[in-house]
C-alpha cells in the first residue's frame, strides 16, 4: 500500500477524487485517503470511452473487500481513455493512486471548473476537519 500523500500539482474534489489538468484534458483518480478507507480494491467498473461525466456526479464504481463505492467526477467532460491496466488488477490503485492507479482521462467540457477544486493543502484540511 502507498504511503499517505497528496501531490501539490493535483486538484482535489470533496468526494475524494483528484484531477491532473493538462490543457484541455484531465486525468482523474481517487485520493490516498479514499483508497485507504476502501482498503483492498478488487474491481473497477469504468465508464466507456465516449461517455460524458458531469462534475459532482458519480461516473464509476470501485469495489473493495469492504464495500462498493461510487466515484464522483471532479470535472465535466468526455471520457477519452480508461486505464485498462485496472481490469487485470485494480489493486494498482492501492499501490500507486496518483500514478499507475489513475482511473480515466477526460476531454474537459468546462475547463474553469478546475478553478473551484481544492489544493492539496485545502484537501488535507478538509479531511482532517471531517475526522474531528
Amino acid at each position: 500500500m502507498a504511503d499517505e500523500s497528496y501531490p501539490a500539482e493535483l486538484r482535489y474534489h470533496r468526494e475524494h477524487g483528484w484531477a491532473r489538468v493538462e490543457g484541455e484534458t484531465a486525468t482523474l483518480g481517487i485520493t490516498w485517503f479514499a483508497q485507504d478507507n476502501l482498503q483492498e480494491i478488487v474491481f473497477f467498473d469504468p465508464p466507456a470511452v465516449g461517455d460524458q461525466v458531469t462534475k459532482d456526479q458519480p461516473y464509476a464504481e470501485i469495489e473493495s473487500v469492504k464495500a462498493v463505492s461510487e466515484v464522483y467526477a471532479p470535472l465535466s467532460g468526455e471520457v477519452v481513455r480508461v486505464n485498462a491496466a485496472l481490469q487485470n488488477g485494480a489493486s494498482i490503485v492501492n499501490e500507486d493512486p496518483y500514478g499507475q492507479g489513475w482511473l480515466v482521462q477526460v476531454k474537459l467540457s468546462a475547463p474553469p471548473e478546475a478553478d473551484v477544486l481544492m489544493s492539496a493543502e485545502e484537501y488535507r484540511a478538509a479531511i482532517k476537519a471531517g475526522s474531528d
